[in-house]
């Protein structure tokens, strides 16, 4: 054998074992997370800048941001009648009820900072990667049904908040709604720390509102101490008990899920392991934190209801327009129902911007059509206006109370079908790698899931036998 030939074949054998290193390594890699193989939301992934040396503080603040954006679907119109119902019915007793809920939150959303930073795969794009593509089809069509929902509540919300601040008619105020599409689109133009910075804008709005309210309200803060201790009564008395299940079944929003393991992935975090657990750690205690102030919002929503309403024998408020023309009479003042209006109106244009991004994140994930934005959110928003301008022109306040009840049975009914691949993904060590939730987490959001499953189906029988 020539020492040419020699050469070459040593070249040769050189190149095969580089090949199957590099294969290896990928197979690896795509098993621990650091693979990733599809991306959705090209625009937004990696573009914001995170702290890798300082203090945790500064580390910290790099984070904040995405958990915002979730917190926003805890607080959204749909949450607000449930909570104005419980406290008006049955005064401070179902505060526990929005503290347990809160805590099952946190829970799944961490299970989705976990998915999105360890995979690369928001959960639409891991349902796509792992599922038979009917089932990945399936999953689609009901995750779009939930986005259409949550759209149409917030239509909904934010209509009626024109109306209460400035008399505007709710058919022209649903169709105003579609406008917040260019609003979107001009904020993800600045960059995606300028969505978060409107949303926290907002959020910081929303709740003074409620922090002047319950301040005039003065509630007896013994009966709110102890309304978040869970009483029996609850289980004993069915109204109350349907209540709850309102409260907790609109808690866990199908978007949240698919919207929060996508927005962790714009933090530009290293691919290697400690960067990523470093990401995985800040971003749930970043979640954690937003979703502590949904708690305090919504639970100042019925602290409200309780300390106005309840307290003054209005035991069957769940409209927002009847507690916009009551809150004011009952404090004596009106600058009571101007906070409530701004506050509705705000939570309305605060959950249709991260509505709009769950749609483009939903239908990329799982189809990988790439539609022009402006397209895209039309289209999303389109669905979701014709049928609130159809019942508002039709039916008015009334019809869009009940298409707001309505809305939320959807999304009850398509929530099984995000929570358990949630599960069922953040469970699996060949999907995770050593990113694999650990095992009390993985039994805690197993019980969680069965709980809300449980909790929604029995809300949609009693709401099909009440309509039946």
């Amino acid at each position: 054998m020539t020492p040419q030939i020699l050469r070459d074949h040593l070249a040769q054998t050189q190149a095969k074992a580089q090949a199957k290193a590099q294969a290896k390594a990928k197979a690896q890699a795509e098993a621990q997370g650091q693979f990733r193989p599809d991306k959705n939301s090209g625009d937004l992934v990696g573009t914001v800048s995170v702290v890798k040396h300082g203090s945790f503080w500064r580390k910290f603040i790099s984070y904040i941001g995405p958990g915002y954006l979730v917190a926003v679907g805890y607080m959204d119109p749909g949450n607000w009648a449930t909570a104005l119902a419980g406290g008006s019915q049955f005064g401070y007793t179902l505060l526990s009820i929005c503290l347990i809920s809160n805590i099952m939150a946190i829970i799944l959303q961490s299970l989705c900072a976990r998915l999105g930073i360890a995979t690369g795969l928001d959960l639409a794009q891991a349902c796509r990667a792992h599922y038979p593509r009917p089932v990945s089809f399936v999953l689609w069509i009901l995750a779009e049904l939930a986005i259409c929902a949550t759209d149409l509540a917030e239509v909904i919300g934010t209509a009626i908040g024109l109306y209460l601040l400035f008399h505007i008619p709710l058919e022209w105020g649903v169709l105003i709604t579609g406008l917040d599409v260019f609003l979107v689109l001009a904020l993800q133009r600045l960059g995606f720390r300028w969505i978060e910075a409107f949303v926290i804008s907002l959020l910081i709005v929303i709740f003074g509102c409620f922090a002047v309210q319950v301040f005039m309200a003065s509630p007896d803060l013994s009966l709110v101490a102890g309304g978040f201790i869970p009483s029996p009564e609850i289980i004993q008395n069915p109204a109350m008990l349907y209540i709850a299940m309102g409260i907790i079944g609109a808690t866990v929003m199908p978007h949240n899920l698919y919207l929060h393991s996508s927005i962790v992935q714009t933090r530009a975090f290293s691919p290697d392991s400690q960067s990523r657990s470093t990401a995985i750690r800040y971003s749930i205690i970043d979640s954690t934190i937003a979703l502590m102030l949904a708690l305090t919002i919504n639970a100042s929503i019925l602290i409200l209801a309780a300390a106005t309403f309840h307290a003054n024998g209005h035991t069957e408020i769940a409209e927002l327009t009847d507690a916009h023309q009551l809150i004011a009479p009952i404090l004596g003042a009106g600058i009571a129902a101007t906070l409530f209006g701004i506050a509705l109106l705000c939570c309305g244009l605060n959950s249709t911007v991260t509505a709009t991004l769950s749609g483009q994140i939903v239908m990329e994930g799982f189809l990988r059509i790439k539609l022009a934005p402006w397209l895209r959110r039309l289209i999303t928003r389109g669905i979701a206006i014709v049928p609130a301008l159809t019942i508002t022109y039709l039916y008015g306040q009334e019809g869009t109370a009940k298409l707001l009840i309505l809305s939320q049975v959807i999304l009850s009914l398509q929530l099984p079908f995000a929570v358990v691949p949630l599960i069922l993904f953040t469970r699996n060590k060949k999907i995770m790698g050593e990113f694999k939730a650990p095992g009390w987490v993985i039994v805690l959001s197993a019980t969680i899931a069965v709980i809300l499953i449980t909790l929604n189906m029995m809300m949609i029988a009693n709401f099909l036998f009440a309509t039946g």
